[in-house]
């Protein structure tokens, strides 16, 4: 798939390295990044138990799968530049 002077993997590559930074960024999200504070064993939104792996995985986790997923559902960045070039995105 890859063309050029690629290797033939080289595709592969770029979505586990980008897989891998974006671990990552949830990592430091999570706080690990800041010092690792314990991960909570309920979830502090609704008292259900986090999973042990869930809490190896990202130290520091204070929700369950289902809070989370529901925040970051819930979260709406700011309008920020759009980035897509065209002219009625350069006119603003």
């Amino acid at each position: 798939m890859a063309g050029g002077w690629a290797r033939d993997d080289a595709v592969n590559d770029q979505i586990e390295i980008s897989t891998a930074e974006a671990v990552a960024r949830a990592r430091l999200r999570a706080g690990q990044g800041r010092g690792v504070r314990a991960s909570a064993t309920a979830c502090i939104d609704c008292d259900e138990p986090i999973p042990e792996a869930r809490r190896q995985a990202l130290p520091g986790v204070q929700l369950c799968v289902d809070c989370q997923a529901d925040r970051d559902r819930a979260f709406r960045p700011a309008a920020g530049i759009n980035r897509r070039g065209s002219k009625d995105s350069q006119l603003k």
